[in-house]
Order: C-alpha cells, then structure tokens, then sequence
C-alpha cells in the first residue's frame, strides 16, 4: 500500500518511503506518537487524499508522513494529455531529480536536516494552459519534538543573537508575525515580499485605472460668451465691458487632478520596493543551485514592476514630500489600502512566532550545534558563579552568502568568562584553520601536525596549581544524531565518540617556537538530543566511560532539565577541582613534560625532600636517584613548575650538596589522605657542588623554592661552607 496517494482531477500521485516504518518507530521513541502530527493542505482539484488507506481532512491534523533524512520516492500519473510536468522546487538539485516520461513524472525528494512547514509543488500543462497543484505539510524530525523543542531551540538562539536562526534556499519554512522592535534585515524584506508581490502588482494596476482623483484650482481668461457661469467677483466687470465682445474675464476653474498625497505616496513606494527588489534578485541569482522556474518568475516579476513604472500615469504625479497626517484614502480604499500595507510590513522586524508570513530557518543540525554552545556558555557562567556583565563576548554574527548570518569561528567567536578582573575560562565555538597556517586550531598555541581537527566547542578552564596560567581544554561535539536506544536510554553515535578519542589523540600544545609538542584536550564528549530516565543515563556506558577515560557524551535537549543536570555536574566538577586532581588519571598533559632546550626563564628549585613519600632520602642528597616526589607544602606553594629544570634536594638541618637537571614531571599517587597526587620528577645530569652550602630549617622545611640561575648560585656562594 503506498505510504500517500493524492487522486486529483488531472493526476494520481503516489508517496512512498519503504523504511517508513522504522522511522516511525524511532520517531514515537523519541518524540511520542502524540506529538508526530501534521496540519495538510492543498490547492484545488483534490478529489481525495489518503495516508496508508485512511482519509485525511483538509486544513486538519493526521498523522505525519514526511520526516528528516528520510528518502520519499514520488510519482504523477496524468489522467488527460500533459506536454510538459515537472516538480516545483526552488532548488534546481530537487527539480533534476524528476523525470517526466509518457505521462508520468518520477522522481524522489529527501529533506535532510531541514525540518518545518514544506509544500509540494508541481507545474504541467495541459494543452496551452500552465496548472499549478501545491500540497502543504510539516517535515517533522524523528529526534525532537518540532512543536516544541525547535521552537525553543529558535528562542533561546534568537536572544542571543537576533536573526542568527534564518537562513535561505531551503525547503521547508516557518511562520512568523510581525514585530514592533528591532531592524529588518534583507532577507526578511524579501521573505515578505514573496508572498505580497502579486497583491501589490495587481493594486497598482487597479489605482492606475481607476485613480484617485482630487479637484484643483486653476486660472483661466474667457470671453462672456464661453462663461458658464457668472462668479460674483466679476460681476461689476461684465457690466462695465458689456459692449467689447473681445475682453476677457478672469476666473478659476475646477479640474480633476491626479498629482494627489496618496498616488505620490504610490510613486515613491513602487520606485523604492523595484529599487530594492532589483538589487536583492541580482544577488540571489548568484547562488548556486537556484532553480530556472524561481529564476523566470523573479525575473517576470521584476519586469513588471519597472513596466509600472513608466506608465504615463506617473507622469502627472509629483515628489512625495511624506505624509503629514493619515489619510483614510491609504488605509482604506481599494487598492491604496493594500500598497500602503505591504510597505508597512517591509518596514517592520518580525519574529519567530506562528503567523501568516513565511521565513526560512537554518537546518535543526546547525541549530542544534549552536543552542549547545549558548548552553555550555549558561552552564559554564552560573557555576562560575558570574553575572552576564563578567562575560566579554568576543564572538559575532558574519554574513553568509547572499543575506543570511553565521556565528563566526574561531577567533572570531570566544567568551571570555572574568571575576573581579581575573579571567577565569574561556569558551571557543567552532575553531578551525587559518588559510595561512593549516595546522592551526585557532587556539592560541594549539594545533594539530596531521589532518584538519575542527571540534565544535572548546572550554578552556584556568588552574594555576600546577603551572601558572595553564588552561586545561575540553572538547564539546554537538551532534543532531542518536545511534539506538539501550534499557530505555538513547545512546548517541560510535563514531562520534571515536572522534573525540581522535581529537585527544591529535591536538597538541606548543609552549613558543621550537618547543616540543605536548598533549592538549583531557577530554571530549559528545553532547546529543538523546532521551532516558537520570538514573538509567547515569549508569549508561557512555556516562560511565567518562570517569574511565574522559571521554563519553551527555544528553542535552531543550526542556530536558533532569539529564541537562548530569553537564551541570560534570563542568561544575571541572571548575571546582585542582589541575593536580583533573590530570592524575589521565596522559600527561601540557605543563608536565619538559622540554630537552632550556628557556630563558629556566629556575632552580631548593627542594626539601619528604621522608614519607621518598624511600632513599641519603641517596637522593648524594646524586644517586633517578626520580624525586615533591612534598606536600610544594604542591600548595609551587605555582610554576613547568619553569623548574633543576633541583636542588636538601634535608631538613643539611646542606645543599649539588644539583640535577630535570628530564620531565608527571603526577605519582601516594600514601597520604590529604594530598594523595603528588608531581613525580625524573632527573639525571647531577652536578655536584664546590662548596656544600647551609641551608636552615625555618626557610626550607618541605618547600620548593624557586630561584634563577644567577639567584642560585649568588644564594649559595653566600651559604657556602668553607
């Protein structure tokens, strides 16, 4: 049985969709039968209309037929001689994909991400007339509830960045209503004019035929004989000159005038809306993809408009100077009434709300990719425990293509999130490669040595108990996708997870010039518009491999308060510990790997060595070890360790005997409750000293104190034991 059958008095059309029944199935999981509804209508000439043998009701919601990444293949069988049938689509890629044949016009459409109210068009001919059959629908996604989580999805991007949602050449649209704030961007203007240019056209040729008129003023000189009427003014004149045949009297005669307030105002609005229209449809025609069909019409429509110009009408009509007091002919005769509305609208901001117009939004997944990185932003600033004035947004709308707007990438996209002046973590939507450097990231002194690595969203937390300054970075993927469904949880896609291993896996750090490549991302997780109960999320695979390894996903979609906790808790986590605690179970990060060239800010650290944690204290004095465990005073006053390049090891009471030089530092696990991580040194290279130098007690105990070279060695020449 086939999934639609439309019986039209010209045609039969069949809609079929042979996985159809899986799709609804993952569709009901995810959304609810309830909520997979859609509102059909269409043009004249529909006998019936059938969805899997039941009948459906024009203008009245029946179960859905049409869903996202779907493939629908669709034939038209002509009932009566057809010359020419194709399918209407602004996009010239859906329109090749049908084929008209002996009567029967074949082809199939998939809407992809594109989600939102659709309509079917088809053009044939009958003989020498063109007809035209719409069927109108909503394209729903089987992943999120359309009636609910796009809409919030569209608000919550919208506050943030105004008329960031739209976009153009899609195939599904939006209604929207007027607004009373906020600017009109270009592609509204034309989204509006779409639907009123054929009213306005069809106004302005009634005005043209029928104008108003008004009655003018205007001094003539007659005879007596050619007076039709006497004025009073004259009259004394007309006696006094009776016998002279050839004066002539002057009077003022009333003539219907056209150059009235509301055909100039029809003047200024038709030169303005062509003007305007002709420099939009330039740039439109530019696009790649448009269709021939949309490119004939805009060009019909904009020969039209100029034809209207030059009509001799125009002529008699002066310059519109404004209108200095509302006139009832604009706002209610036939005709004026419907100019003066469209220009009306024209001027006007529109919203995102249910309403007669048509707007055209971006794909639900670059929505969804950008709503993710507004909620990180959320999550991040409220556990920072910061107010919007302590955001500085970086990040900003670039125009894309024709007339619509995207949230720009990489440097051109940061939040920097501050308290009292000291910069706190940052967050990065999109970075990607500079056209000059290609193994760049767009982080500063992040990149990758092999292929492009472009993650989503990047958080950059500061910690400065292992290195001051040091930024720990956490990767964020937003996919509009979900893989299956476990124990009732949605699980998202394994190559997404796979991903992020690649993206730990092939994103380094680079201190300055020259230095060593060192591991950047400690984690990455997928964010997905996945479904469950809390407790079942929590104990899912992919939330459990994130303890394990750092890296696993969360579920975040709107109005989902309960699993968005489950972020929450994770980035509070993040923000709360030391970076001594968030490296231990991971590669060594950043911070702690050494570089074999010393720079120029290299120090020595005099290190009193702790007994509890060091087995061989007399060896390690003498120049005899391989590795040394910092106490645990140094790891709360030792805020830079990744200058350190030698230690100076001394025990409470001793002296300072020598010197090594430090190959690298990791983090070492210990015996002790309150600081169990601890930074592990491995040293080689020891130098001993000519002179042992005194060092007390009071200024070393279980300490790392840092010092230059110059500082280290004028320190123990000073204490020096002769």
């Amino acid at each position: 049985m086939d999934l639609l059958t439309i019986r039209h008095e010209d045609f039969t059309m069949y809609v079929e969709c042979s996985k159809f029944e899986g799709i609804w199935n993952k569709a009901k999981g995810n959304v609810g039968e309830e909520n997979l509804l859609s509102t059909y209508t269409w043009s004249d000439g529909v006998e019936a209309i059938e969805r899997n043998g039941e009948p459906i009701v024009k203008g009245e919601k029946a179960p859905a037929v049409f869903f996202d990444n779907a493939e629908y293949p669709i034939w038209v069988d002509f009932n009566k001689e057809v010359t020419h049938a194709q399918f209407g689509s602004i996009l010239q890629s859906d329109n090749e994909r049908f084929t008209f044949r002996k009567s029967t016009l074949a082809g199939f459409i998939n809407y992809g991400n594109d989600i939102g109210k659709s309509e079917l068009n088809l053009i044939y001919k009958i003989g020498k007339d063109t007809k035209r059959f719409t069927l109108g629908y909503e394209v729903l996604s089987t992943k999120l509830n359309y009636h609910e989580h796009w809409r919030k999805i569209i608000e919550d991007i919208e506050q943030e960045y105004r008329m960031l949602s739209l976009d153009y050449m899609k195939r599904t649209f939006h209604g929207f209503t007027p607004d009373t704030t906020g600017e009109t961007p270009e592609l509204i203007w034309w989204s509006v004019f779409a639907g009123e240019q054929q009213k306005f056209i069809k106004a302005c040729r009634n005005i043209i035929e029928r104008p108003r008129h008004r009655l003018q003023g205007y001094e003539v000189y007659l005879r007596a004989d050619k007076l039709k009427r006497v004025p009073a003014n004259i009259e004394n004149e007309l006696a006094e000159h009776r016998r002279e045949q050839a004066h002539l009297y002057r009077v003022e005669e009333q003539i219907q005038s056209n150059d009235t307030q509301e055909n100039r105002f029809l003047k200024y609005a038709l030169g303005q809306i062509t003007e305007k229209y002709e420099s939009l449809k330039e740039r439109i025609e530019s696009i790649n993809g448009l269709a021939a069909e949309k490119k004939k019409e805009m060009a019909e429509v904009q020969a039209t408009l100029k034809h209207l110009q030059r009509n001799p009408f125009f002529r008699t009509v002066g310059r519109f100077k404004g209108l200095n007091q509302e006139s009832l002919v604009l706002q209610r005769a036939t005709g004026y009434s419907q100019i003066y509305r469209t220009w009306n609208l024209l001027r006007r901001a529109y919203s995102l709300n249910d309403g007669i117009y048509r707007l055209q939004s971006k794909d639900i997944a670059t929505l969804y990719e950008i709503w993710c990185f507004i909620e990180v932003s959320h999550i991040v600033r409220d556990q920072l425990g910061i107010g919007i004035d302590d955001m500085e947004h970086r990040n900003r709308m670039e125009m894309n293509g024709v007339f619509t707007w995207e949230l720009g990438k990489g440097e051109h996209s940061r939040i920097l999130f501050r308290k009292d002046g000291v910069e706190l973590a940052e967050l990065v939507y999109n970075p990607k490669h500079t056209d000059k450097e290609d193994d760049k990231i767009g982080i500063e002194n992040v990149e990758s040595r092999t292929v492009p690595q472009k993650p989503d969203i990047v958080l950059q937390l500061k910690k400065d108990d292992v290195q001051k300054g040091m930024k720990m970075t956490y990767l964020f993927d937003a996919k509009y996708r979900i893989d299956g469904n476990v124990n009732g949880v949605d699980t998202p896609p394994n190559d997404a997870i796979n991903q992020m291993h690649r993206y730990r896996d092939a994103i380094y750090y680079r201190d300055y010039d020259g230095s060593e490549l060192k591991k950047e991302v400690i984690g990455g997780f997928i964010l997905f518009p996945g479904d469950g109960a809390p407790l079942d999320v929590a104990k899912a695979r992919f939330q459990k491999s994130i303890n394990e390894v750092n890296i696993g996903a969360f579920p975040l979609r709107p109005k989902d308060d309960q699993n968005r906790k489950l972020l929450e808790s994770f980035i509070a986590e993040l923000i709360g510990n030391r970076a001594t605690e968030m490296l231990s179970d991971v590669i060594p990060q950043k911070g702690l790997f050494y570089t074999s060239e010393e720079p120029k800010d290299a120090v020595y650290m005099i290190l009193t060595i702790d007994k509890d944690v060091n087995n061989d204290v007399e060896n390690i004095i003498k120049g005899n070890c391989a590795t040394i465990i910092m106490g645990k005073k140094g790891m709360e006053d030792t805020n830079d360790i990744q200058s350190v390049r030698y230690i100076a090891p001394i025990i409470p009471g001793g002296h300072i005997e020598g010197y090594y030089k430090v190959r690298k530092a990791n983090l070492a696990h210990v015996k002790d409750e309150e600081y169990p991580i601890r930074i592990k040194f491995d040293v080689c290279d020891w130098v001993k000293l000519e002179h042992p130098a005194k060092f007390g007690m009071a200024r070393a105990a279980y300490r790392g104190f840092c010092k230059s070279r110059d500082e280290f060695f004028k320190l123990c020449q000073e204490l020096a034991i002769s």
